[in-house]
Parts: structure tokens; C-alpha cells; sequence
């Protein structure tokens, strides 16, 4: 059972790792696994295993690929991206409120333009009007859509296409798990028509209920600083946790209690388990009818259920309740059962219901911990105090998991034992009962005396974020790491008295001791990152790290400084920025700088408008030509603007961006912002001389106003880099300036096509520019 669970898992795993998906016809390796594993069973147990492993293997590589093949066949034609098409659909989920408008999934039921092709199951956005421009039916501030409403709606969709970088999240595989095949929004002014308020089907009653239950705390919390936790403990709707909240979360480890998880669905059917008993018991007739734990066994089993269903199911959520019902049929039926089997059951029958659950970071964090619970605590000749056992279990899990989490996020809490013993008990045994019992019996003082015990809790947490050194953060490890890192723990975890447990910390020591690819003298890497709509580059020299502007600010609660930058800093194992330049004040190239102001040091802060408002770092200036500085043996020098350009009130701020040219032995960059003709304009005339440069990063993303002839003459570049959002609504760039480039003999890049682009300076190759798209290739990610 175990072999078959694990060689299940590895082949679903092996085949989300592909560029391309095999052909189903390979699937014909499938037919002699029968007589392998018949053969197998003459041979010694070793020999078994194995054929078992290698037999589920196989089944479970060509079980995700024909998932796979189905699932990316319903796709939007890229010649319908952009394009107004007419549908008929129902509200298929929970709508997250979001700035502007709100958002949520549709099921396609019928599309009304002739020859248009839509998805399925598709992610709209829709962006309130100004009252006085809505259309006559179209919802009011207050009238948000509902699930389970059908609507026809006239629509504009793209592929779920996305940014792609280094150490970052990828959408387009999260909007793969989802099912998620086109994202779109209403076009307001050619109105709605709601057809039906409600389509019955279970699955939209049950999004319908938990929405009536989530605008039942929202209201009756509201403008309460954690509302947004208690609605993810009930729901599982995490969108209206703040950032700030999620990073205290982060910091102490306990992000996995912040919304529905298997810790509290287990607990919360353990509770259940023991009132029913306690209630069962004392009615002797329903004794004699079915025996007091088997009832009470029926009973959680049912709150489990129901539970799950709020949170969405969820991975954790499944895991669990899979374990669950595995072992409550076992209780049923009088069998004994192992964890282990339980585990591998568990396992199976979520990786065959979703074969894409391999690549979400919960499904190896949730089975982990059990697996870890069970290594460290099954097969004792005797019990333990429960304190010790506590203690046992916590440290297990803290130090089982740091492999995974260092491999996935670079980085794990320090203080998260202790605050994760902490709240644990405080969170599932007292917020979540209270929060759930407050929403179903609409009482709402029992849901503030929810709210209260967790600010309580808050101000614990909050203590523990801001001990020094709270996070251990580095570079991400090599893939390598990580097995010998797994086992290096297991080791630690033997009993005491196990010979030579220091060979468990010799395993685990790769993990930390990272050796990055070190650049020499004279040597840099320039990392242009695809932030969409905007401009974020890294430039690393031997010893120092420069970023230039942070990306957009997509919402109130995300930027691409927190999303994109700070994640690669931290996976490149830069604790420190030496210098943070931000060209100027448009939010496609500042929105995300208070994110990284906010996480990483900066020894410095410069740019073209006033930065009084951001607090640190203490050393701010001006970026104004004629300012030099060396790092390494590579030199950096502002070309513009002039300071006398700071008296003038008509320059507007994109004709102010600060623009750098990087130069080392082996080529030079030049980085531009936001200039446009009159900045080019007085470039040409004060530093001609000084223009020409291997690399340029196109001024305004390629815009009409931006790239004259002369400039890209001056300039003389052999690649240009267009930074650009995929379909973005500026339509940049333009064909012309396109052309202007291609004329100029300089090779096009473009961060929407190509992903993040890596360029290394060295002497040991000619000028190299690696796209992360072609470089680190995924099946679900469309080519160009």
C-alpha cells in the first residue's frame, strides 16, 4: 500500500515537471505492469516494492497526463483574447470583494456570439462604474452578484497568462489547478441580465451558503482589525486578511492555523466526537442500538464533512478528510488500521481526484506533518504525559518541515514552536467553535467574544514577530539538498540513544551552506524581472545589489514588491540592498517600493521626486546626472535628469526618470524609465558620447512617445527589452517603435512573451540573455 501510495505521487509529480505532455498513445508502457508485478511476486520483498513503486509510477504519470490533456483542451483561441464575446453562465463561487469591484468564478453554460470558443470555467472581474455611467441594470455599490445567480454578460477574456520569474509564484499553474481556463472582465457599458436568482445544484448551494455565512460575520464585524480571520477560519475566504497580518503570520509560522486547515477540522470533529459521547451515553436505549463510539464516530464524521465543504476542500482540508473517513470506516467495521495505511490511502485518493495537487506547497507541508506525527510517535511501549508529548510532536514538525520550507519559500519561522504552541489550542479550541456556533445561530455576541479571544491572541503573535532574528532566511538550496536534507531529519528524530545521531546533522547541512555561483572582479548579472505593466531590475555585483524601481502596485493588498522582488532577493540570498534607485513617480515602476522598504535593508534610497514620506532608509537623494559610484569593478552612472531639470515645473515626471548606465569589462546596460522623446532629446545633446551600450531596456515600454531614431542610433544596442504587461491596455509596444528596433539591428526581448530575463556579464561567455519561459519551460505555459 505504501510502495503503490508513494509511486503514485512520484509520477504525478515527474509529469508536472514536463515542457511538453507525452502522447496518450505512450501510455501502451502500462499494458505488461500486470505481469511485472505477477512476476514480481516470485521474487524476494525488496524486488516487490519496487515493481509496485515503478508500476504506480507509471500509472500515476499517465493518470495526470490525460487529466492534463483534457483539461488544457478547453481553452480560449489566443484569436478571441480581447475580443467582446456574449455569454450565459452561473456565479460558480464565493465573489471576493477586491478595490474596485469584485471577483469571482462562472460557469459557461452557453456562449451567444456566433464562432466565439469560452472555456468552461473562467475567472471574471468586475469594475464599478461611477454612478452616473452605469448602465440601467447593472449592480449597485451594495447589490454585489451572489453565487449560484445566472447572468448573461458581455465579456472580454484572455489566457491565463501571466508574469514568470525566478523564485516566484506561478499563476497560470495555480489557474491550472483551478480549473481556471480564461480570466476576464464585464464590459460595464453593454449592461447585464440576471436570468435566474438561483440555479439549484449542490455545488452552488453549498458556495451560496457559504457566502450568506461570510456576509453574515462580515456585517456583524465590521471595522474589527482581524473580521477578515474570523471570515477564513469559517469559510476559508482568506482574501480580506491584510498583508501586514499575513506577515506576522509568516513570521512566527503559524500562517497554516489562518484559515480552514486539517488541524482545525480534526479538532473541531473531535470536539463533536466527544459531546456526542457524552450525550450518547447517557441514553441507554441508544446504547443498546449502536454502541456509544461508533455514534459518536458517525457524528464527527458529519461535522467534518460539513466543515470541509465551507473551506472549499481544499488540500489540507481533503488530506484530512480522507484520513478521517479511512479511519472511521475501519472503526465502523471492526478493522484495525495503521496511520501509515491511513496516510497512503489519504494520499491516493487525492492525487487521483487531483492529479495537480503534487505542485500546491500544502499538499507536501499537510502530509508531511502528519507523516512526521505518526514517525515520531507510533510504536512506543508506553504512554507519554501529554505535556511531553505535546512538546514531542511540536519539535518533530518544526524540525521535520524546515527542509520543505526552506526549499519553497527561503525561508522558516525560529520562534514558531513556541508561538504555534501558543496558538494552536487558543485558535482551534476556542475562535473556531465560537466563530462557527456565532455564524449559524446568527448571535453576534458570540462572534465578538470569537474576535476578542483572537486580538488576544494577536497580541501574542505580534510579540513574537518582532523578536530579533524571529525568520531564518537564505538563498534557495539546490533541488539535490533536499533528499539528503529529509533524511538528515528523520535521523534527528530516532529515538535517544540511537548511535551516531551527528550523521543527522551532516545530511542536513547542505541545506544552509549554500555556495551560489559567485561573481568575480568586474563581473555582474542584471535581472530584468517581469513584473507585467511595469519596470523591476537587479543588478548583483561581486559584493553589492542595486535595484532599480519596484514593480506596479496591483491593489491595496499586493504589489509586485512583495509578490516578485522581495521574493527573488530572498531566493538569490540578498539580505541587502546597497542601493534601491526609483526612477520616478509612476505606480508601474514605485507601487511595490514600500513592500521592499518595508522587508529588506537599504543602505541607500535615491530618485527624482521626494521621498520625505518614506521613513528609511535615512540616507535619501536626488538622482541627477553626473553621479558615479563603483562596486567591484563595475561602474554606475546617473545620465539624467540634470539637477537644474528639478526647477522646472512643466517637465513631466516621466521626462524625469532617473536614467543609469552600467558598464563592466565584459558589456554595459542602460535603463531608462519612463523617458520619452524631449528626455532623449537632451540626452543626445549632453552625453552622446556616453549612450552606447550593449543592452537597453526600451524607454516607456516601447510607447509612440518614447525611442526615436537618433536615440537607438546613439545608443547602438545589439538587445532591447520591451518590459510590458501580456495584452496590456496601453497595447505596448507599439509596432512602430517595434520596427524602429528591429532597423537598428538590435535583437527584441520582451518580458510578456519571454518571462524574466537574466543577463550575465562575464568573462567567461560573450553577453548571454537566458528567458525564464524558455529556460524553465512548463506544459501549461503557452510558447512564443
Amino acid at each position: 500500500m505504501r510502495s503503490m501510495a508513494l509511486g503514485l505521487v512520484f509520477g504525478a509529480w515527474w509529469l508536472q515537471q514536463q515542457a511538453v505532455l507525452p502522447s496518450l498513445q505512450a501510455a501502451l508502457v502500462l499494458v505488461p505492469s500486470p505481469l511485472i508485478l505477477y512476476a514480481a511476486t516470485r521474487f524476494a520483498f525488496p524486488v516487490r516494492k519496487i515493481a509496485v513503486f515503478v508500476c504506480a509510477a507509471l500509472f500515476g504519470f499517465f493518470w495526470a497526463a490525460t487529466f492534463a490533456t483534457i483539461r488544457l483542451s478547453d481553452e480560449l483561441p489566443k484569436d478571441w483574447e480581447q475580443k467582446s464575446i456574449d455569454i450565459i453562465g452561473v456565479v460558480a463561487s464565493l465573489p471576493e470583494v477586491t478595490e474596485r469591484g469584485e471577483r469571482f468564478q462562472f460557469d459557461v453554460e452557453k456562449v451567444l456570439t456566433k464562432a466565439a470558443r469560452v472555456p468552461e470555467h473562467i475567472s471574471l472581474n468586475y469594475y464599478r462604474e461611477v454612478e452616473s455611467e452605469k448602465p440601467e441594470n447593472a449592480p449597485s455599490l451594495t447589490n454585489h452578484f451572489h453565487a449560484g445567480e445566472r447572468w448573461q454578460f458581455t465579456v472580454r477574456l484572455k489566457r491565463p497568462h501571466t508574469t514568470y520569474n525566478p523564485h516566484g509564484f506561478d499563476f497560470e499553474a495555480w489557474a491550472l489547478t483551478e480549473n481556471i481556463r480564461a480570466t476576464g472582465t464585464i464590459r460595464n457599458k453593454s449592461g447585464y441580465k440576471k436570468l435566474n436568482d438561483f440555479v439549484w445544484r449542490p455545488r452552488y448551494l453549498i458556495e451560496q451558503a457559504r457566502e450568506k455565512i461570510g456576509d453574515r460575520i462580515t456585517q456583524a464585524l465590521v471595522n474589527k482589525p482581524y473580521a477578515g480571520v474570523v471570515r477564513a477560519l469559517v469559510v476559508g475566504d482568506d482574501s480580506q486578511i491584510s498583508q501586514v497580518d499575513w506577515n506576522v503570520y509568516l513570521r512566527t509560522g503559524v500562517n497554516h492555523l489562518m484559515s480552514i486547515s486539517g488541524l482545525h477540522i480534526t479538532m473541531l470533529a473531535g470536539l463533536a466526537f466527544a459531546i456526542a459521547a457524552f450525550v450518547w451515553r447517557r441514553f441507554p436505549k441508544l446504547v443498546t442500538r449502536m454502541p456509544t463510539r461508533k455514534a459518536a464516530t458517525i457524528f464527527g464524521l458529519i461535522v467534518a464533512v460539513l466543515y470541509a465543504l465551507l473551506a472549499g476542500m481544499s488540500v489540507p482540508t481533503q488530506r484530512t478528510l480522507f484520513m478521517l473517513m479511512t479511519f472511521a470506516l475501519a472503526l465502523l467495521f471492526g478493522r484495525n488500521l495503521a496511520i501509515s495505511r491511513a496516510l497512503a490511502i489519504a494520499l491516493m485518493v487525492v492525487i487521483l481526484l487531483d492529479p495537480w495537487a503534487v505542485i500546491v506547497p500544502g499538499f507536501w507541508l499537510s502530509f508531511g506533518a502528519v507523516a512526521l506525527i505518526a514517525y515520531v510517535s507510533v510504536g512506543r511501549l508506553a504512554a507519554q504525559h501529554w505535556l511531553k508529548e505535546a512538546v514531542n510532536t511540536q519539535w518533530a514538525v518544526t524540525l521535520g518541515l524546515l527542509p520543505l520550507l526552506i526549499a519553497m519559500f527561503g525561508q522558516a519561522s525560529m520562534v514558531s514552536p513556541l508561538a504555534n504552541a501558543f496558538a494552536i489550542p487558543v485558535i482551534s479550541l476556542l475562535v473556531v467553535p465560537l466563530a462557527i456556533l456565532g455564524s449559524l445561530l446568527s448571535l453576534d455576541f458570540i462572534l465578538h467574544a470569537s474576535h476578542f479571544v483572537l486580538t488576544i491572541c494577536m497580541q501574542g503573535l505580534n510579540w513574537f514577530a518582532n523578536i530579533p532574528m524571529a525568520t531564518w532566511q537564505q538563498a534557495a538550496p539546490p533541488a539535490w539538498a533536499l533528499i539528503p536534507a529529509i533524511l538528515g531529519v528523520c535521523w534527528l528524530l530516532l529515538p535517544r540513544g540511537f548511535p551516531q545521531r551527528w550523521l543527522g546533522l551532516v545530511l542536513l547541512s547542505p541545506l544552509f551552506f549554500v555556495n551560489l555561483p559567485k561573481l568575480a572582479e568586474g563581473e555582474m548579472q542584471a535581472t530584468i524581472l517581469d513584473v507585467g505593466q511595469g519596470l523591476a531590475v537587479v543588478v548583483q555585483t561581486k559584493n553589492h545589489t542595486l535595484l532599480y524601481d519596484a514593480g506596479p502596485r496591483y491593489s491595496a493588498q499586493n504589489d509586485a514588491g512583495s509578490r516578485i522582488v522581495i521574493p527573488f532577493l530572498r531566493g538569490e540570498g540578498v539580505k541587502k540592498l546597497d542601493g534601491f534607485m526609483i526612477s520616478h513617480n509612476d505606480l508601474d515602476h514605485s507601487g511595490g517600493a514600500a513592500s521592499v522598504l518595508a522587508q529588506v535593508p537599504v543602505t541607500w534610497l535615491a530618485s527624482s521626486f521626494d521621498l520625505s514620506e518614506t521613513g528609511k532608509p535615512s540616507r535619501r537623494i536626488k538622482c541627477f546626472a553626473g553621479q558615479h559610484w563603483r562596486w567591484d569593478g563595475v561602474d554606475f552612472e546617473v545620465l539624467y535628469p540634470n539637477l537644474a531639470s528639478y526647477e522646472d515645473d512643466n517637465l513631466t515626471d516621466n521626462n524625469r526618470s532617473c536614467v543609469v548606465k552600467i558598464s563592466s569589462r565584459f558589456g554595459s546596460l542602460l535603463v531608462t524609465g519612463d523617458i520619452e522623446k524631449e528626455a532623449e532629446s537632451v540626452l543626445l545633446q549632453a552625453n552622446i558620447h556616453k549612450l552606447a551600450s550593449d543592452v537597453l531596456i526600451a524607454p516607456h515600454h516601447g510607447s509612440r512617445t518614447s525611442s526615436t531614431p537618433e536615440f537607438l542610433a546613439a545608443v547602438a544596442a545589439k538587445h532591447a527589452i520591451f518590459t510590458v504587461g501580456y495584452l496590456n491596455r496601453f497595447k505596448h509596444p507599439k509596432p512602430l517603435i517595434v520596427n524602429h528596433y528591429e532597423e537598428s539591428g538590435a535583437l527584441i526581448h520582451r518580458s510578456d512573451y519571454h518571462g524574466a530575463l537574466q543577463i550575465d556579464f562575464a568573462r567567461s561567455n560573450p553577453i548571454e540573455i537566458k528567458a525564464w519561459r524558455q529556460s524553465r519551460p512548463k506544459y501549461w505555459h503557452d510558447s512564443y
